[in-house]
């Protein structure tokens, strides 16, 4: 979780007027985390902090705002018949182009009132720097501390049909997704790709595998076998943290051969998952995607769990 700087400064240079409406800190029970955000704008809003009335009610008084930033603290049940328990204070900021422009840190930490920084701030801000690790979102002695977002799971997505954009669809919402998709060339694209997503149209797309991080995951999804086999070839001589390709058994088997005559040891060839997915959700493009992106998340959690027991 952290300041999504890139939405917000979209967000205002396409409504003007943003209010920036983020979970400051919570007590007992809560809808979402502390640093969770949503935007809200006269016509609408993105983005959620969860808890129904709880969120109307913020929107409502951040249409309305005319403070440049408030503090606000809400008891989920006896304010607003919840069932949460809890308390939540809400920090609503109105942010215009010139507020975005000055947003240049890694680390944004305001006051949520005018205010000289205090020493524990300044605490918080030197050990990041000092250690090179973002703190986490907080409030500290009436100052609001987040960390920029910086989207850190890399995902290609390599085909651009009916699986893919569906895939695009369902992952792109994600904020610590950072999504390359790749196929053969523009026209092979929606006209419309969400703003979080990098298109790369490449007339062969196996040379864009060794430009992907090593930490990527990958889902090989393309109209064409013999390009799915390049890329499974050419993903089997890079790094990555997970390969998918989809497909069936039989499909599998045939590239396992494949891949064996182009050098392969069996068990790097089994370092790729096929087929991806639940096939007992059904094969509509949607039913494939929810299946593969819940596998590529567990993946990405149970790396995470060892990457905690490691440190």
């Amino acid at each position: 979780m952290g300041f999504d700087v890139q939405a917000l400064r979209q967000a205002v240079a396409e409504h003007g007027r943003v209010v920036r409406v983020v979970i400051a800190a919570i007590r007992g029970s809560s809808p979402r985390e502390t640093g969770t955000a949503m935007l809200v704008w006269q016509e609408g809003q993105s983005g959620t902090i969860g808890g129904g009335t709880l969120e109307y009610e913020a929107a409502e008084a951040a249409r309305e705002q005319i403070v440049p930033r408030k503090l606000s603290t809400h008891a989920l049940g006896p304010d607003l018949g919840q069932c949460c328990g809890g308390a939540v204070t809400l920090l609503s900021e109105v942010y215009e182009a010139a507020d975005v422009d000055a947003l240049d840190s890694e680390i944004i930490a305001r006051p949520a009132a005018p205010a000289t920084m205090p020493m524990s701030v300044k605490r918080i801000l030197a050990k990041a720097r000092s250690q090179g690790l973002a703190p986490e979102p907080q409030l500290a002695d009436g100052w609001m501390i987040e960390p920029v977002h910086r989207p850190c799971s890399p995902v290609w997505i390599w085909g651009a049909g009916h699986v893919g954009r569906a895939l695009v669809n369902v992952l792109a919402p994600l904020p610590d997704l950072e999504i390359t998709w790749v196929d053969t060339g523009a026209d092979r694209f929606p006209p419309e790709i969400p703003a979080s997503v990098t298109a790369a149209p490449a007339s062969d797309p196996a040379l864009l595998v060794s430009h992907a991080p090593e930490n990527a995951a990958h889902l090989v999804l393309t109209y064409s076998h013999a390009l799915d086999l390049a890329l499974c070839h050419a993903l089997l001589s890079h790094h990555f943290a997970f390969a998918g390709l989809i497909g069936s058994k039989t499909k599998w088997a045939r590239f396992r051969s494949r891949l064996a005559a182009l050098g392969h040891a069996p068990g790097h060839i089994a370092r790729i998952t096929c087929p991806i997915g639940d096939p007992q959700l059904g094969k509509h493009p949607q039913m494939i995607a929810v299946g593969v992106a819940a596998q590529l998340l567990r993946h990405g959690e149970r790396e995470e769990q060892r990457e905690g027991a490691r440190a």
